[in-house]
């Protein structure tokens, strides 16, 4: 059974996996110790894989809210779902913990590239009749045997009798065939109206999500505010999560208005540097 497939089970088993892309997610320290045992095991343990789908569990409600930012976008759902899960295979199996930044700023560009990679590879270049998008598989397959048979590509004719149509009919599912390629996703579909061009496939695709740039964010912070002294981790709570000014802080904490001021900027200061420091690494 395949580390996706008991990930699956595991979570229908346990309710999880309804998620939204804002959402924190659940389980990520937990995820983030399991990759870093990952590192400093050997790859032949049986306990990498363990870890593995752990990590695999965590991650998938989120992958899947990725996913369903593509619905509607002309490729089944649940052929897109499968390909984000590819990617987060990809990036459990090559995520370095020794780099420092967290898992999640290498997991979304990483399930987002073979998400916008299946799109490039099952996109038509022009609108062909459906007979002849379902008629193309048929016509590798002949092609294929033919040639290898006959050491030489079969002429239109052949192609035809080979799948008992007219041959203008296979002069069509030719054209659409040679039709059937990567779909330039920097080039836009079309002029519009107004003599500027039109949004290309790339634009619709990558719809950046604020949400998704919120969790990354979030999951950025977090080794970061854990490295903070109790006093910094109180005063960026109440600022931040309290919502609390600073006269408010002062006067809970008995300090001047003014501390308070400098003790929140040099925090911020530490916060900066050090998510600015991971992400160095990380490039």
């Amino acid at each position: 059974m395949s580390t996706v497939t008991r990930a699956r089970r595991t979570a229908k088993r346990t309710g999880r996996g309804r998620t939204h892309a804002h959402d924190p997610i659940e389980g990520a320290e937990s995820a983030e110790a399991a990759l870093r045992e990952i590192g400093r095991l050997p790859e032949d343990d049986p306990r990498v894989e363990q870890l593995r789908e752990q990590v695999v569990l965590v991650y998938a409600p989120f992958v899947r809210r990725v996913a369903l930012r593509y619905r509607g976008h002309g490729e089944p759902y649940e052929d897109v779902r499968q390909t984000a899960m590819v990617g987060l295979l990809k990036a459990v199996h090559g995520f370095d913990p020794d780099r420092g930044s967290p898992f999640v700023s290498y997991l979304l560009p990483t399930v987002l590239g073979e998400i916008k990679r299946h799109f490039r590879d099952h996109t038509w270049a022009m609108r062909v009749p459906r007979q002849h998008q379902e008629n193309r598989a048929r016509l590798r397959t002949a092609i294929g045997v033919f040639e290898q048979e006959h050491a030489r590509e079969p002429t239109t004719r052949e192609i035809a009798g080979l799948l008992d149509m007219r041959e203008s009919e296979a002069v069509e599912l030719l054209q659409a065939d040679q039709a059937y390629r990567a779909l330039s996703l920097d080039v836009p579909d079309s002029w519009n109206g107004e003599g500027s061009e039109s949004t290309s496939p790339e634009d619709r695709l990558g719809t950046e999500d604020e949400g998704l740039e919120l969790v990354e964010e979030r999951e950025s912070l977090r080794p970061a505010l854990a490295r903070l002294s109790e006093r910094e981790k109180r005063l960026v709570t109440l600022r931040f999560f309290g919502d609390k000014s600073q006269s408010e802080i002062a006067a809970e904490l008995g300090y001047s208005q003014m501390h308070v001021s400098r003790l929140l900027a040099a925090v911020l200061q530490r916060l900066r540097e050090d998510v600015g420091a991971c992400d160095s690494k990380q490039d």
